[in-house]
């Protein structure tokens, strides 16, 4: 079982997203070419992205549906009548949505290509009771009514839009999976922590902090963090207060009352500041010393360990606070 090999192809959905696996049959796909499939949503019209291939069967998550057949020119024809009823479908479902003053917000709405089912997606932040607004649509459109709840991302792919950088949404425009996303990421990459400037359309966190973590993780390894003392050309001895990982620079404190001053990284040199571990020669109690009872010599020094005179302090500190408490306690007098 473990050798056995299956061939599959590689279809995408509405020319973004996910690429889902499945068996061709008898049929001998190109990429570019469509068919059409049937999924969790009924019968769909798919690309083929990834064209006949040989796998091995343990690479594989899940079973493989096979296609049903190549799309043929009526599934094109009913796909685009069926994307000239889908505006009007989804504004009547809109007015559903308002006159029910249910908590969701409608997204976009899709037929199947045979036309038995309509499919309405909607975001929310809790669970929707959306049974009354079923019992509305459901005669509106003498269809199989279907309503699916998205996530904020997956509704910001669908819908599309431009980010914070002035381009078309990373999710729209080429990105496949939605990768795990933290503010740890945002702080390693120095980024404001301001929610507003660091979160998508989506509402969450940009996906592209995550994508580009793995390379501010090895350019840290390269530079020299904000806090390390440095050698620069024309310091010998400054703090880093500011470091740029792409440009590869790193701004220092020179002077207590100037601005930062501008260096390449190849031009800074780490200075590694060794710091002593090892325990002091004695450790003796004030009373010691003023009483006398113990004498700072070698010999003494050999006796007694310094380690073990501390203990001998905490120890007796420990005995005579407890001694006051309990004199305290029981009303007697010093």
């Amino acid at each position: 079982m473990e050798n056995q090999t299956l061939e599959i192809v590689g279809i995408q959905f509405k020319g973004s997203g996910k690429i889902y696996y499945f068996s061709p049959l008898e049929y001998h796909f190109k990429v570019g070419d469509l068919c059409v499939v049937e999924t969790v949503r009924g019968l769909e019209r798919g690309k083929i992205v990834i064209a006949n291939k040989t796998v091995n069967a343990s690479e594989l998550e899940y079973e493989l549906k096979p296609v049903v057949r190549r799309a043929t020119r009526k599934d094109i024809e009913n796909e685009e009548k069926n994307n000239q009823l889908a505006p009007h479908s989804f504004e009547v479902f809109k007015k559903y949505v308002r006159e029910l003053n249910l908590e969701m917000k409608p997204l976009y709405c899709e037929y199947t290509v045979d036309c038995s089912k309509i499919i309405f997606y909607y975001c929310a932040d809790d669970r929707v009771d959306f049974r009354e607004l079923l019992k509305r649509l459901t005669p509106e459109f003498k269809l199989r009514v279907e309503l699916r709840q998205i996530g904020p991302r997956e509704g910001a792919r669908v819908i599309g839009g431009l980010g914070t950088c002035g381009r078309e949404l990373c999710c729209k425009k080429y990105l496949q999976n939605f990768d795990f996303v933290t503010m740890k990421m945002a702080k390693e990459q120095s980024m404001s922590l301001n929610n507003s400037k660091i979160s998508g359309a989506c509402g969450k966190l940009m996906c592209c902090i995550a994508y580009e973590a793995e390379l501010y993780k090895e350019l840290k390894k390269e530079l020299p963090q904000i806090g390390n003392m440095v050698k620069t050309p024309s310091c010998a001895c400054c703090k880093v207060v500011a470091v740029d990982y792409l440009k590869k620079t790193v701004k220092t404190q020179e002077n207590p009352e100037g601005a930062p001053t501008l260096h390449n990284a190849c031009d800074v040199m780490l200075i590694s500041i060794a710091k002593s571990t090892e325990a002091p020669d004695v450790i003796a109690s004030a009373v010691e010393v003023e009483n006398d009872e113990i004498e700072i010599t070698e010999e003494v020094l050999e006796e007694v360990p310094a380690s073990t005179e501390e203990e001998k302090l905490k120890e007796k500190l420990r005995k005579e606070k407890h001694y006051q408490k309990k004199k305290y306690r029981y009303g007697k007098k010093k």
